[in-house]
């Protein structure tokens, strides 16, 4: 293999349970603290010890982001998933593997080199105890590669001096076990490989987060005081977030007392509608789940569309039906989402393509529920919720002060003739609401039957219709204030559009086609109801390829309901087996519907 500085991919197989994570982790800071761009894939099975577990990393100088199918190297350390692993070595690639056993034979590859470190043997010659052995095999890896790829062994050193600074023993046996991996590679194999990284000054502005960590920072930093969950895979680590920053900022400095509630629903029913019993009290409350969350919310969902509350609901999108594979990345809840609970409803949503905008659009969320009076769905996945991305810096300010829409307050209701909750006084849909205890002018009796505008019960069909009719507009109306699309124009008669994570996949694409000579027009949709934009974009061109990651083209069915675009306009390009998307899905995708032309 030629070789290739700061541009490769390698993946680590080890079997769940086994402590590699942490290993992993200091690999990846290791190579971000150098200064080159990185991201990390963690594909884990839904039981908690025994299946494997894999984890993959992608270094790449130009800053591209999505999983890649191939690997120069891989790490197999799982003897169940082993014949697997060489397999997917791209040819003159590396096979790392523990060589306290022999190698079998059956199945090896003329076409990769094998490089084998006792890391067992190691271990248990150096360390006592079996799970201080399987943990600081772990770590002496991390020493081999870092010999291998060239990483800096004192960033290596340094973050383990952070971690364990305070702990003398583990800091030893850590620091001891990166020893021994690295010596030994340096002793017996020609180190560094003709992959390798060389320091780069392309971090500096960046951080290496989670999706559900930065949502949950956002959420603090929107005023959110109330969290209410059912525990699933993967949001549950959204509301840890939460707790944990809430432990640290919600809290009276004087008294020590909390000033937020965190409340484990007994499901996701129950969830929801703390949610809009804090939300209609006057608090900034939300709920993390995924789609069987969704599907269990759906009544209550029509309950705070209908009475016009406010709920904010992060949906961290797995694979499905049912249960399906929890800990698989898709992006099947689209149309649940818009369209959820029975009747006519019709939701504000908003699809983040990183950990970034999952902190932006976490605030975002909140404005557009309390100045909408409803509920707002953030689609996130999996890929972005639980995987590591390198993301330009979180901007925090100060100056932010909440929207919280029409509220009457105290003094305006006192000088107010009257107060009817449903009354449309402005014309844009939006009628001005009260909080309990305000006032005694502004109370009202909250309910999710038949009401007219006045706030009065009715079954009369031109009352309720009024009504039905205002909440569709102040819904759409909402389409000029969710995020606009992301739209990159070279005047080209093909457009690729995608939604969400895809997009780090499709970036890459689009950078591809342009190498190939054919420069195509990009719309990355970050909110429903679709601006004008969206529509003008479709329409602009000979045809749209609509990227996204679930088996029926769930977006491209949302366009076609909402814009009124020509079917023959809008062709699916899709990719559902639960991994994350990749850049050649897309170009792959795109010009096998053109014949292959381009």
């Amino acid at each position: 293999m030629k070789p290739r500085i700061n541009d490769f991919a390698f993946k680590i197989a080890t079997p769940n349970g086994t402590g590699s994570a942490s290993a992993n982790s200091l690999i990846m800071q290791a190579i971000f603290r150098m200064g080159i761009p990185v991201t990390g894939k963690n594909l884990f099975p839904s039981n908690i010890q025994g299946l494997p577990t894999w984890y993959e990393i992608r270094v790449n100088k130009n800053g591209y982001t999505a999983r890649t199918p191939e690997f120069d190297m891989i790490l197999a350390l799982n003897a169940h998933t082993f014949n697997q692993d060489v397999k997917e070595v791209r040819p003159g690639g590396w096979l790392i593997y523990d060589s306290s056993r022999p190698l079998d034979e059956e199945g090896q590859r003329e076409d990769i080199c094998y490089i084998g470190i006792p890391l067992a043997q190691m271990c248990n010659e150096t360390f006592s105890g079996v799970r201080e052995r399987i943990l600081m095999k772990n770590i002496a890896y991390v020493g081999a590669l870092g010999a291998l790829l060239d990483i800096d062994e004192e960033i290596l050193v340094q973050l383990t001096r952070e971690k364990y600074g305070k702990k003398a023993a583990l800091l030893e046996s850590n620091q001891r076990a990166i020893d021994l991996g690295y010596k030994f590679a340096k002793a017996n194999f020609t180190c560094p490989l003709p992959i390798r990284l060389e320091k780069m000054d392309a971090t500096a502005d960046s951080i290496l987060i989670d999706g559900n960590t930065a949502a949950a920072l956002g959420c603090v930093y929107a005023g959110a005081t109330v969290g209410a969950w059912y525990p699933i895979t993967p949001a549950t680590s959204l509301m840890e977030g939460f707790n944990g920053f809430c432990q640290r900022y919600r809290k009276d400095p004087e008294t020590g007392k909390n000033n937020f509630a965190i409340v484990q629903a007994e499901d996701e029913l129950a969830a929801i509608g703390i949610v809009i019993g804090a939300s209609w009290a006057g608090a900034r409350a939300f709920t993390p789940t995924s789609g069987p969350g969704i599907s269990l919310m759906n009544e209550f969902l029509g309950l705070a569309y209908y009475a016009e509350i406010p709920a904010v609901v992060f949906d961290v999108q797995r694979t499905g039906p049912s249960t399906g594979m929890p800990t698989r990345t898709q992006q099947g809840d689209i149309l649940l989402c818009a369209y959820a609970s029975h009747g006519d409803t019709k939701h504000i949503c908003l699809y983040p393509c990183d950990p970034r905008e999952a902190f932006e659009m976490a605030v975002k969320s909140f404005d557009l529920a309390e100045r909408f009076q409803t509920p707002v769905l953030v689609l996130s996945d999996l890929d972005i919720g639980m995987n590591d991305w390198m993301v330009p810096k979180l901007e925090w300010d100060d100056s932010y002060v909440p929207d919280r829409g029409k509220v009457l307050s105290a003094e305006q209701l006192e000088q107010a003739t009257n107060f009817f909750r449903y009354l449309d006084v402005d014309g844009d849909g939006v009628p001005y609401r009260t909080l309990p205890g305000a006032h005694p002018r502004g109370a009202y009796f909250t309910r999710g039957s038949g009401h007219n505008k006045y706030g009065g019960y009715t079954e009369d069909s031109a009352e309720y219709q009024e009504v039905m009719d205002r909440l569709a507009r102040k819904v759409q109306n909402a389409a000029s204030e969710v995020p606009p699309p992301e739209i990159r124009s070279n005047g080209n008669g093909v457009g690729v559009v995608t939604v969400g994570s895809c997009h780090a996949a499709c970036a890459e694409a689009i950078d591809a086609f342009v190498d190939r000579g054919f420069p195509v027009d990009y719309m990355r949709i970050r909110g429903f109801p679709f601006s004008d934009a969206v529509g003008e974009f479709l329409n602009s061109h000979e045809v749209n390829f609509v990227v996204e990651q679930n088996r029926d083209g769930q977006m491209r069915s949302l366009l076609l309901l909402e814009t009124g675009v020509a079917s023959e306009k809008l062709k699916s390009v899709r990719y559902y087996a639960g991994l994350p998307m990749s850049a050649k899905h897309v170009v792959d995708g795109v010009l096998g519907q053109m014949g292959g032309k381009s």
